[in-house]
């Protein structure tokens, strides 16, 4: 993508961890990235599984086996997401009037799959790269950055008493390089919560623990639900995914790490495939954004580890612990996942708002900041019509 050459030079040891390439995959600070995007992934995983019922093992395998396999194909911290506009569907289990199944969602991740990788292989993506300017592209990662933080605000006001402390003490541990912070926030959280509600101890004591395989999602599917799935699942998330989990994720890992570069072809081909496998086997639509890599690098992680290390996790508590999976999130309470949230936020949006000379650079740059702060599809939507204006002297600041 033409953007990256742009003006990557001023980057600073701060925003560009790439001279740590080199670390072992599984050295602590990995440890502490990996967790680097819980803010992101536990809210919409409580989703899935207490408002839904979808069960946790075919989530959480289809998540785990999908970070595995993305940390060690793309070997950086590259993030495997919940879709935000179908998760945000789940929590509140209707849209539009239509009630939802388990099924429904089953059917969108295999719906997104067969989209994203018919874009990808044909090369669709690539010509639709090319529409988009430098200007466009880093104001949606500064929009997503501002979003996270204002989403992470919400999260910390009800117990500001925890989260303002926390946070502030995260920032000083982030300054300490070699500091695990991220083991030491959740061990916070985990005693909150278990201070707040101890009733977890005994319900987590409680839980059944053995080995158990999700049973394939097909065989429950409602095929009828099809056009519910690909109307008010599938088709919103489409601008959202274009944007911030392929045009903004390609932008911020070659920024990142400029020796280990991946293009938009290859995220959409990957996107489409562990869609395909997560809707086989019980699991809802997932995709990569620049959000959780921001988690992932404030947090220490500079490999392919990180994800690997989470999906590891995943993978072994679907296959034995699924029973308590719903009873373990609450072990996050919600200040220290905004405290993690903030923290990525603040990172994603660091590491573009310096270097536009041109003022219509900076002008898209802003809106286009300010709407993905509402809506990323919209403002993606919005800044190349205000490019195409703009370049042909239809729209003059």
């Amino acid at each position: 993508m033409h953007s990256t050459s742009t003006r990557r030079d001023q980057a600073t040891p701060s925003t560009t961890p790439a001279a740590g390439a080199r670390r072992a995959w599984f050295a602590p600070a990995e440890w502490s990235g990996a967790f680097g995007d819980l803010g992101t992934l536990v809210p919409f995983l409580l989703a899935y599984i207490a408002v839904l019922k979808i069960d946790p093992a075919g989530i959480l395998l289809t998540f785990g086996i999908a970070m595995i396999v993305v940390g060690l194909v793309y070997r950086t911290p590259f993030p495997v997401q919940p879709m935000k506009a179908i998760g945000s569907v789940a929590a509140t289990h209707t849209a539009a009037g239509v009630a939802l199944t388990a099924g429904t969602f089953h059917l969108a991740a295999l719906l997104t799959g067969l989209v994203w990788l018919a874009i990808g292989v044909s090369g669709t993506v690539q010509r639709l790269v090319r529409l988009v300017s430098p200007a466009v592209c880093f104001g949606v990662i500064l929009g997503l950055g501002m979003a996270l933080m204002l989403e992470a605000v919400k999260m910390m006001a009800g117990n500001w008493w925890i989260a303002v402390p926390a946070l502030l003490g995260t920032f000083v541990l982030l300054s300490r390089r070699r500091f695990p912070v991220m083991l030491l926030l959740l061990a916070v959280g985990a005693s909150l919560a278990l201070w707040q509600r101890p009733e977890l101890g005994s319900a987590l004591a409680a839980a059944p623990i053995g080995f158990r395989l999700p049973s394939l999602a097909l065989d429950g599917i409602e095929w009828s639900q099809i056009s519910v799935a690909a109307i008010v699942l599938v088709l919103p998330q489409l601008p959202l995914t274009f944007g911030n989990a392929l045009v903004a994720i390609v932008e911020e890992n070659n920024r990142l790490f400029p020796e280990r570069p991946v293009t938009e072809k290859r995220v959409a081909i990957s996107t489409g495939l562990m869609n395909l496998f997560a809707g086989s086997l019980g699991g809802v639509p997932m995709c990569h954004g620049a959000g959780g890599m921001a988690g992932h690098v404030r947090f220490g992680a500079r490999t392919g580890g990180a994800p690997v290390i989470l999906g590891a996790l995943l993978v072994v508590g679907a296959l034995f612990f699924s029973g308590a999976v719903e009873t373990g999130l609450a072990l996050f309470p919600a200040p220290i996942l905004g405290v993690i949230l903030f923290v990525a936020g603040s990172q994603l949006a660091l590491g573009v708002c310096d270097g536009w000379q041109q003022k219509d650079d900076r002008f898209l740059l802003i809106v286009v900041a300010a709407l993905s702060i509402w809506n990323v599809g919209v403002a993606f939507l919005f800044g190349i019509a205000t490019q195409w204006l703009l370049r042909r002297k239809l729209l003059e600041l």
